[in-house]
């Protein structure tokens, strides 16, 4: 095409995909959506050459600040509500399995492995409220889910987690715990509090823009993974937390919010939560996708 104007661009760069070589289907089908909605929003906002300069320098600095401790662009697609969306397509719920929510930027592999009870505290701080969390990993069908691997982080009292604070231990507040025969697991950590998205870079600078919080409510993050079961990628939320109705990445679900209520002495915390997993069925989630 050699006289490509405003009114048949889009479908000719949409016809070139392809063009020169075998697409797959579904690549082609990705990139021709992305292509169309693309130039639909430049239209739609008549997208100046300015600011389309702005969002090519505000994407090259948001890659520039990515590292193993930051994932700027997840931050982004939170702050857009994006990384939700893509979790509720890729992990339905059909059959009464826990509902999936964001992993989010902070998570670190290979955190310890601690035996069941214990205590995911390394470093104490004078505002802390200690909690005893325990429940069971089942399947849809309520069969326990023995030698489940929760994989569970959190942030402190400061509201910083321990790859963003060089005041705390490598890998505070981070544990695997395997649930035994009958899919009981339980350990000790801290009380989560509302803390804020991190916004001294390009995350800050688009949560500025759309006039909006970077609060996020008190969570305790956990992927639970074992063999022939779909992994749950969730989040416990503290019942009494602010920010439960406008959270900043818009994560919470309902049937994710747990009371955290006064232990007993025998538990040995100032707090006791109680809360179940059901687990989705590997063939069963991949049939029904």
């Amino acid at each position: 095409m050699r006289n490509v104007t405003i009114d048949n661009v889009t479908d000719v760069v949409v016809d070139s995909i392809g063009a020169s070589n075998d697409v797959p289907a579904r690549q082609k089908e990705v990139m021709t959506a992305l292509v169309r909605h693309l130039h639909a929003f430049c239209k739609e906002v008549n997208l100046s050459s300015d600011e389309f300069m702005k969002a090519c320098d505000f994407l090259a600095r948001a890659g520039a600040v990515c590292s193993d401790k930051r994932q700027e662009f997840i931050l982004l697609s939170d702050i857009l509500g994006v990384e939700v969306l893509v979790d509720m397509l890729s992990n339905p719920t059909p059959n009464g399995e826990t509902t999936g929510t964001v992993l989010g930027p902070f998570f670190r592999e290979n955190a310890p492995v601690l035996p069941q009870g214990a205590s995911i505290v390394q470093k104490h701080f004078d505002n802390e409220e200690t909690v005893f969390i325990d429940g069971y990993v089942k399947d849809a069908d309520g069969k326990p889910v023995a030698q489940a691997v929760l994989d569970v982080w959190e942030d402190a009292p400061n509201g910083l987690y321990e790859n963003h604070d060089p005041e705390q231990p490598e890998y505070n507040l981070r544990g695997r715990f395997e649930t035994d025969e009958n899919g009981y697991y339980c350990y000790r950590a801290i009380r989560p509090v509302p803390y804020p998205i991190p916004s001294d870079w390009t995350a800050g600078e688009m949560i500025s823009y759309m006039g909006h919080h970077t609060m996020r409510p008190g969570h305790i993050h956990v992927m639970i993974t074992k063999p022939g079961y779909r992994t749950l990628v969730s989040q416990l939320y503290d019942a009494s937390s602010d920010y439960l109705d406008n959270d900043a990445v818009f994560a919470v679900k309902e049937d994710l919010i747990g009371d955290f209520s006064k232990a007993t002495e025998e538990m040995g915390t100032d707090l006791y939560v109680r809360f179940d997993f059901t687990l989705a069925d590997e063939a069963v989630a991949m049939a029904a996708e």
